[in-house]
């Protein structure tokens, strides 16, 4: 089952797994790791959009889900963030709501030494999610792949390296590099094949699903054109 499928027939159970998983991390933790917690699921439970994997709500609104100033919420949101629970997609400029997408795998990170308290079903759910070794995954990259310019060699005029299309994704958005690309291992660049290694099968889903096009673009700008990547276990 591919854990980012958050809408359709299934889905019901994973959301549920989640909110599971964000209490029981939050009752087997510190206490103010538990009021974090119960403040996160709340705003979660009222407010997640799914369907587009964000929440959008506004620090006064949350000020008043929460029963607190809006300077706690500041304080509760930059705690979700430094913790890599909360992404920042999108900035709260000019008047525009935040919004902030929830880390499934630190989420399962943070969890994980509690599933089984939870029953011996959820931690088999769970780990056949999160955990698990994958097989070399290819994924081709019609679709993504961004076409050369006319009258250029884009190999030729891509010497770079694989540390430096790193260092492009952490500019361009640091949030979603530590959450995702940071742990990536390269294997190696060949033919416009490249082989990676990702620290979860569930990273893996994520990253095919929702961060292939940046990370090819990042790629090509340093390396040359992608022909496709492959996940090895």
């Amino acid at each position: 089952m591919n854990p980012m499928r958050l809408t359709g027939p299934e889905a019901s159970v994973i959301k549920y797994d989640l909110l599971t998983a964000l209490s029981v991390a939050g009752l087997n933790g510190s206490p103010t790791l538990q009021t974090t917690l119960m403040r996160l699921i709340a705003a979660v439970t009222a407010r997640y959009n799914w369907r587009a994997d964000e929440l959008t709500v506004g620090q006064r609104d949350l000020a008043r889900m929460w029963s607190v100033n809006e300077r706690t919420v500041k304080r509760e949101i930059k705690r979700l963030i430094d913790g890599k629970i909360l992404i920042c997609k999108r900035g709260g400029v000019r008047g525009r709501v935040a919004a902030y997408q929830l880390n499934y795998a630190e989420i399962a990170r943070l969890s994980e030494h509690c599933w089984s308290l939870v029953g011996p079903d959820f931690d088999l759910r769970m780990k056949g999610r999160y955990q698990g070794e994958s097989p070399v995954k290819v994924v081709q990259l019609s679709d993504y792949a961004k076409p050369a310019e006319a009258g250029g060699d884009a190999a030729s005029s891509a010497p770079g390296t694989w540390q430096r299309a790193m260092a492009r994704l952490a500019k361009e958005n640091a949030d979603q590099f530590n959450a995702w690309f940071s742990q990536l291992k390269y294997i190696g660049f060949e033919k416009g094949i490249l082989q990676l290694r990702a620290p979860s099968k569930f990273a893996q889903r994520y990253i095919e699903t929702h961060l292939m096009r940046p990370l090819v673009t990042a790629v090509e700008t340093e390396l040359g054109p992608v022909a496709r990547v492959e996940f090895e276990a």
